[in-house]
């Protein structure tokens, strides 16, 4: 019941943001079809299980995205700039990283953000390990390899999820 009201309280508010309204004939159709889409997912909110509702936790889930989206406009350009470059600058190769995370939905979370992001792709996850394919290889070693790839999401997901 817990997760079918955040869902509903999440779908809300993004509402009322999209609509920039409190009027009752905006508001009721949005909350009857924020508690259809919150019912019929209920099965599936397993994620808010294992996230910590916390101030710092809150803070850093906004913080996360913010790094998410620089992250995802530098390597756009990066990989732009790759494309169009006479010389194709690339040296593409399948990297091992490491992750700390515990959480099964923050190491979700954590290869959809480096899939994401231009230029790397996770193409297989075994246990603590990624397999990512990188466009330019920089660092063979797990350490360095991790650190430049994983670590800048993963220290913001060891909050958010534990």
């Amino acid at each position: 019941m817990k997760n079918i009201s955040i869902i509903f309280l999440i779908l809300m508010i993004v509402w009322v943001l999209l609509n920039n309204t409190f009027q009752l004939n905006i508001l009721i159709p949005g909350a009857i079809i924020a508690l259809i889409i919150s019912l019929l997912m209920c099965r599936r909110c397993d994620i808010f299980a294992e996230m910590k509702f916390t101030p710092k936790s809150i803070a850093y889930t906004f913080i996360y995205l913010g790094i998410f989206f620089i992250d995802l406009l530098k390597s756009n350009m990066d990989v732009t700039r790759r494309v169009l470059s006479p010389s194709l600058p690339i040296r593409p190769g399948i990297v091992e990283v490491k992750t700390k995370l515990k959480s099964k939905f923050a190491r979700m979370l954590l290869a959809n953000s480096i899939t994401l992001t231009p230029g790397t792709l996770t193409v297989d996850v075994k246990e603590d390990s990624f397999f990512i394919h990188w466009i330019y290889v920089e660092e063979d070693e797990i350490e360095k390899a991790s650190e430049k790839i994983v670590e800048k999401f993963e220290k913001y997901l060891e909050v958010i999820y534990g």
